[in-house]
């Protein structure tokens, strides 16, 4: 049995207007807009890891920004558990968010500051923590558990690309949130290193019983550790469901997208 969902969104609109492009109209000119997300509804059920996967421009980073509140939807609704987000005032909105994380694309590591003070940031200024002593026990925990153990006081260019992928999942966890977001955790790495960041996604979900949510172009991946997986096409979501549902699609597109893909790591 699936287990409930806990983010779900209902018709998820996103667009963006650029003013540098005039588009002519019956009523004179208006601003282009650019239609990202078009009635986008899905559910991401509770402790699963769900992938969400298509072409570059396809709205999948943008649907994880509105999602997260760092954008703000022109229509639809948006829940988390049985809170909707969509309907919070700013303040509200900012409290929930503790609850997720954010594993960046890049890692996003403060490059002035140690691995220990990049860990510790969160805990001091989201949590409000000021025990020192908890404080670096946490830190201590998160990077043993991530196998970098020691490195404290190491700055990220002192790191591999690896291994500021893994602090930065490192940094997104020490928060201990309920859902933890990767955006395109395996770019730019190698493929062993990509299978490290694969195998630590499922070692968060299994291990710490965290939904796991990743924006990826590793199809193979998507479909070897995802439970669920969305396929994003022109800001639509084109097909759902398990990868042996997406496997056996009745649409042509969705078939030649994965087909292709596969392929194209062959090559």
């Amino acid at each position: 049995m699936t287990a409930a969902p806990i983010i779900r969104t209902q018709n998820l609109c996103k667009s963006f207007r650029y003013n540098s492009f005039i588009c002519k109209s019956s009523k004179g000119t208006s601003p282009l807009q650019n239609h990202v997300l078009k009635d986008v509804s899905i559910e991401i059920p509770e402790k699963s890891i769900y992938a969400i996967i298509g072409q570059s421009g396809t709205g999948k980073s943008v649907f994880l920004k509105t999602i997260l509140g760092m954008l703000k939807p022109d229509g639809g609704k948006i829940w988390f558990k049985n809170t909707e987000l969509t309907a919070l005032k700013q303040d509200e909105l900012m409290a929930l968010r503790k609850y997720f994380g954010y594993a960046f694309q890049n890692a996003a590591l403060f490059d002035s500051m140690t691995v220990g003070e990049n860990l510790a940031f969160p805990l001091k200024e989201v949590l409000r923590i000021r025990n020192r002593g908890e404080i670096n026990r946490r830190v201590s925990e998160m990077l043993e558990w991530i196998e970098l153990p020691g490195i404290e006081s190491k700055r990220p260019d002192e790191l591999s690309g690896g291994m500021r992928k893994r602090v930065g999942v490192a940094r997104a966890l020490v928060m201990r949130p309920e859902v933890l977001f990767f955006d395109e955790p395996t770019t730019g790495l190698d493929p062993v290193l990509s299978e490290t960041i694969n195998n630590l996604v499922v070692r968060v979900n299994k291990e710490l019983n965290i939904t796991c949510v990743i924006i990826t172009h590793d199809i193979p991946a998507a479909f070897r550790i995802a439970q669920r997986i969305a396929l994003l096409d022109q800001g639509r979501v084109a097909a759902e469901g398990t990868p042996k549902d997406l496997a056996q699609s009745e649409y042509q597109m969705v078939r030649d997208f994965i087909r292709i893909s596969f392929r194209e790591l062959d090559v």
